[in-house]
C-alpha cells in the first residue's frame, strides 16, 4: 500500500500475485463466474424473440390486424428500442458499483418486467413492458462481457470466452422462436410469459449465492471500506475521481456517437453488424411466410425450424476458435509493431463467414424455396447463414477491440446501438418485401446487400495501415502496443 501522504493510504493489490485479484483466481473459479454469466445472458437474450411465434394468438385476443402493416411486431420493436437506449444512460452509472450488483439488480428488474407479459390486459401494456425488459438484456450482456475481461488477462486467454459469449447471445436469440413454439404447441400464448418467468426466477438465487465480484476496483473498494471501519484512512484511486455524474453520462453517450460519425471503420462495422442482427429477427417473420406458403406450416413448425440457425451459429463459433491461430501467425508479418499480431487479421473469419455463410446461405435459402423441393434444402441455407452470422460478429468485434484498444468499449457501444435499431425496424419490412418481391428475390436482395458488405474488409486489409494512421483513436492504440512491445531494461 503506497502512501499518498502521511495520513492517507492508497489501497492496491498486495503484489502481482494477490489471490483476490481476479486475474489470479484459479481457472475453475474464473469459469464458474463466466459460466453463471453466460447462463444468465442466455436466459435473458431468449426474451427478444420468444413471443414472435405467438403473434397470431396475440392478434386474435387484442384485435390486432397485420393486413396493412405488421403491427404484431411492435412488442419486438419496443424491445429493441429499449435495448438501444437504456445501456447508453444506465451502464456508465451501474459500472461504478461493480459487476455483481449490476448483474443482480438488472436480473431482478428483468424478472419484474416479465410478470406483466402473461397478465397484460391489452396490447399497449405488452408493448410498454417489453421496452423495459429489452433495456435490461444488453445491460446483462455488457456485464457478462465485463466478467470475461475482468478474470481473463490478454487476448489469447479471452478468445474462447469471448467466442462463447457472442455465440450464447446469438444462439439464444435464434432459439427464442423454438422455445416459444414448444410452449405454444400445448398451452395458450400467455403461458410463454408464465413459464419464462419461472425459469428466469429459478436462476436468481443461484446468481445471488454463487456469483462473485469480478471487477478489480470494486474488490479494492470493499477492502478499503473494511480498513476504514478499523479506523484507518484508506482509499482507492477511484475514490479521488470527482468527475460529476452528468459528465460521465455525456462522455458515455458522446464518444460512441462521435466515433460512429467520424470513424469510417466503426460506421461500416455498425452497418454490417446491424444487418447481421437484423437478419436474425427478420427470420422470425420471413421463415413463417416462406415455409407457410411452400409447405403449409404454421407458427409452431416454423419456430422449430429456426433451430437450424442455432446449429450454424455453434459451427461458426467452432470455426472462430479453430482459426484464432491465423491472427497470431500474422505477428511475423507485422512491420509496424514487430512481434504483435496485425489487427486486420481478425477479419479473415468475417470475410469467410460473410461470403460463404451469410451471402451463400441467403442464395441457397432463396433458390431452394420451391414447394417441389424438400424443406431440408432451404433449411441448409439457414444453417449456413447462422454459421456466417457468428463468424462475422466475432471477427468484427475482435477487430474493433484490437484496432481501438482502450476505446473499444465506445466503438462496440456504437455498433450495439445500430444493431438494436436494426432489430427494431428492419423486420417490419419483411412481410412487404417477401410479398412484393417474391420469396426468391427478397432473399436474393438480402444476399446482394451481404455481398456488398463483405467487400468492405478487403478495403481494410489493403489499406489498414493508412486507415489506422489517420484515426486519432487507432493511433493511440498503436502507441500503446509499441510501448507494450518494448522490453523492459534490467539494471
Amino acid at each position: 500500500m503506497p502512501f499518498l501522504d502521511s495520513n492517507i493510504v492508497i489501497v492496491t493489490w498486495n503484489g502481482p500475485h494477490d489471490p483476490q485479484d481476479p486475474f489470479n483466481w484459479p481457472l475453475k473459479k474464473k469459469w464458474w463466474a463466466t459460466g453463471l454469466g453466460l447462463v444468465a445472458s442466455f436466459i435473458c437474450s431468449v426474451n427478444g424473440t420468444i413471443l414472435t411465434v405467438a403473434h397470431k394468438s396475440i392478434n386474435d385476443e387484442f384485435h390486432i390486424s397485420d393486413k396493412s402493416f405488421p403491427y404484431s411486431y411492435w412488442p419486438v420493436t419496443s424491445w429493441g428500442v429499449g435495448a438501444s437506449v437504456c445501456p447508453l444512460f444506465l451502464f456508465p452509472i451501474m459500472e461504478d458499483f461493480g459487476i455483481r450488483p449490476v448483474v443482480l439488480v438488472t436480473y431482478f428488474c428483468f424478472i419484474c418486467f416479465l410478470i406483466p407479459v402473461g397478465l397484460a390486459p391489452n396490447f399497449a401494456t405488452l408493448v410498454a413492458v417489453r421496452f423495459f425488459s429489452g433495456g435490461c438484456v444488453p445491460l446483462m450482456s455488457d456485464a457478462v462481457a465485463g466478467i470475461v475481461s475482468n478474470v481473463f488477462y490478454g487476448d489469447q486467454a479471452r478468445s474462447i470466452p469471448i467466442c462463447l459469449y457472442v455465440t450464447v447471445y446469438l444462439a439464444a436469440t435464434s432459439m427464442g422462436p423454438a422455445m416459444g413454439s414448444a410452449i405454444l404447441q400445448f398451452l395458450p400464448w400467455r403461458w410463454i410469459g408464465y413459464i419464462e418467468l419461472v425459469w428466469t426466477t429459478v436462476l436468481f438465487p443461484i446468481l445471488f449465492i454463487g456469483l462473485p465480484e469480478t471487477r478489480g476496483p470494486a474488490i479494492l473498494l470493499a477492502r478499503a471500506r473494511k480498513l476504514r471501519r478499523e479506523g484507518r484512512k484508506v482509499y482507492t484511486v477511484a475514490e479521488f475521481d470527482n468527475t460529476p455524474l452528468y459528465q460521465v453520462l455525456i462522455r458515455s453517450i458522446q464518444r460512441p456517437l462521435f466515433m460512429l460519425c467520424t470513424e469510417s471503420v466503426v460506421f461500416v462495422a455498425a452497418l454490417w453488424a446491424g444487418f447481421i442482427l437484423g437478419i436474425i429477427y427478420l427470420f422470425t417473420q420471413s421463415v413463417e411466410q416462406v415455409y407457410g406458403e411452400l409447405y403449409g406450416w404454421g407458427p409452431v413448425e416454423t419456430g422449430y425450424v429456426q433451430i437450424a440457425i442455432v446449429v450454424g451459429e455453434i459451427l461458426g463459433c467452432a470455426f472462430c476458435m479453430f482459426t484464432n491461430h491465423w491472427y497470431y501467425a500474422s505477428a511475423v508479418r507485422n512491420t509496424e509493431t514487430p512481434g504483435t499480431p496485425i489487427p486486420e487479421a481478425r477479419l479473415y473469419a468475417s470475410i469467410i463467414g460473410g461470403l460463404f455463410g451469410v451471402t451463400g446461405g441467403m442464395f441457397v435459402y432463396a433458390w431452394t424455396s420451391f414447394s417441389t423441393i424438400h424443406w431440408m434444402a432451404p433449411t441448409v441455407g439457414l444453417t449456413m447463414i447462422g454459421f456466417g452470422i457468428t463468424a462475422v460478429v466475432i471477427g468484427n468485434a475482435n477487430y474493433l477491440v484490437d484496432a481501438y484498444s482502450k476505446y473499444a468499449a465506445s466503438a462496440l457501444g456504437a455498433v450495439g446501438l445500430i444493431e438494436n435499431i436494426s432489430i427494431s425496424f428492419l423486420p417490419l419490412a419483411a412481410t412487404a418485401m417477401y410479398t412484393d418481391l417474391g420469396l426468391h428475390w427478397a432473399s436474393s436482395l438480402l444476399a446482394f446487400v451481404s455481398l456488398l458488405l463483405v467487400s468492405t474488409p478487403f478495403v481494410v486489409l489493403k489499406w489498414g495501415k493508412e486507415i489506422r494512421s489517420r484515426s486519432p483513436f487507432m493511433k493511440e492504440a498503436i502507441i500503446d502496443r509499441r510501448r507494450e512491445s518494448i522490453p523492459t531494461a534490467i539494471a
